[in-house]
């Protein structure tokens, strides 16, 4: 199938898998242990019924939306997705300049195989930082100095990685040996893993023709000079997660960036609010696409209640579960201002590179603009619980 003739974003996902050999598919698609979190953030879109109001005039439907004083093209960006650059060389700027022409956010991931000043330099206007605080709190202020001197929009604090999950898939695969040379990778790798990895030839002829893993640029400054790929990633590791992250932490990260400070990870209303109290601009409510607490609720189920925690003191979005243009329909209904997805964006640049990032964008724009002239919404603000169908048939009336 060609990248144009992808229908849906379960059409990307089936041409990245395709593409890509099962260790470094899984690593992209699994959640963390017993992956009921994958079930349960689906299956809270799943639940929700869209009511139709019809006899309303359509003819011109507007998904724009605002949020920190900025107008984006639709209610929606793109999270967060580390190591991109594995999967597609390249993929973090496919993502920020798909991002940029179609003026939506680009969250660049804290593990990142390209640079904040690169992104600063494709699309300055567009990408927003994913901070992962580091246990040397020099190399965390840093990142905060080169994301403001770069002019990025926002930096997006991650708290919801106190300590390093169990993802089942890429222990039993050996993903944390995908590193460093080619050379080196295929020497660590069990033998059916190098095998399956090599009926992949597209891939496998890139990752060696690039020289094996790409680094984390963001990291290579805190490094010994001339440090290699193993060594940044070591680095890395050893500064990530910072298990003594408090609030604290957050009321410095404050002080230190002037533009919009937004925490991602917040799955509980008195975190929201103590947030808000600090000064923080806005929540990105997630489960982190069920890669970290097997066990953690649906982000959907939790955002009506820190929504209604919160009012309007900050911005509320949403992230986790997002495959379909119905699905960010839904979140805007329950109270999200705004919502993210990383899987399908991340789909579309394994598949098809940049066309196949535009790709996502576009399918995403193209449902959202069909479920408002379906429900009767011309424009988003007018969104909300009435557009919900409830069990309860007397609170429908």
């Amino acid at each position: 199938m060609a990248i144009d003739d992808a229908v849906n974003i379960e059409d990307l996902h089936r041409m990245a898998k395709r593409r890509l050999p099962k260790i470094a598919f899984d690593f992209i698609e699994g959640g963390a242990e017993d992956e009921r979190g994958l079930e349960r953030n689906r299956a809270a879109f799943a639940k929700h019924q869209l009511v139709p109001r019809y006899l309303v005039d359509v003819s011109a439907r507007d998904q724009s939306q605002t949020i920190f004083g900025r107008k984006f093209g639709s209610p929606f960006g793109i999270s967060p997705t580390g190591t991109a650059g594995l999967f597609r060389r390249g993929a973090d700027m496919m993502l920020a300049e798909a991002a940029r022409e179609a003026n939506i956010p680009y969250i660049m991931s804290g593990g990142s195989n390209d640079s904040i000043e690169t992104a600063a330099r494709v699309a300055p206007d567009n990408t927003w930082y994913q901070l992962y605080a580091a246990r040397d709190g020099k190399i965390s202020e840093d990142l905060i100095r080169r994301v403001a001197d770069a002019g990025l929009g926002a930096v997006v604090l991650t708290v919801d990685v106190p300590v390093r999950p169990r993802r089942e898939r890429n222990i039993r695969n050996g993903f944390a040996n995908i590193r460093g040379t080619w050379l080196k990778a295929a020497l660590r790798l069990k033998p059916a893993v190098l095998a399956e990895a090599m009926t992949h030839p597209g891939w496998v002829i890139e990752y060696v023709r690039h020289g094996g893993t790409p680094n984390l640029e963001n990291w290579v400054p805190y490094a010994r000079p001339g440090a290699s790929v193993d060594e940044v990633v070591d680095l890395f590791g050893a500064n990530t997660p910072a298990h003594s992250q408090t609030w604290r932490e957050l009321e410095k990260y404050r002080r230190l960036f002037p533009r919009n400070l937004i925490v991602k990870g917040i799955m509980d209303p008195r975190d929201a609010v103590r947030a808000a109290e600090i000064g923080v601009d806005g929540v990105i409510v997630s489960n982190h696409g069920a890669r970290q607490l097997d066990q953690a609720p649906a982000s959907l189920d939790v955002l009506p209640a820190i929504k209604a925690a919160v009012g309007d003191r900050m911005t509320v979005m949403l992230d986790s579960g997002v495959r379909r243009g119905a699905d960010i329909v839904i979140a805007l209904c329950l109270g999200a201002q705004f919502v993210f997805f990383g899987r399908p964006t991340l789909y579309g640049a394994v598949a098809g590179g940049l066309p196949g990032v535009k790709k996502a964008v576009d399918i995403f724009r193209t449902e959202i603009d069909l479920v408002m002239g379906q429900i009767g919404a011309p424009s988003l603000d007018v969104l909300g619980p009435d557009f919900l169908w409830s069990d309860d048939w007397r609170r429908n009336v």
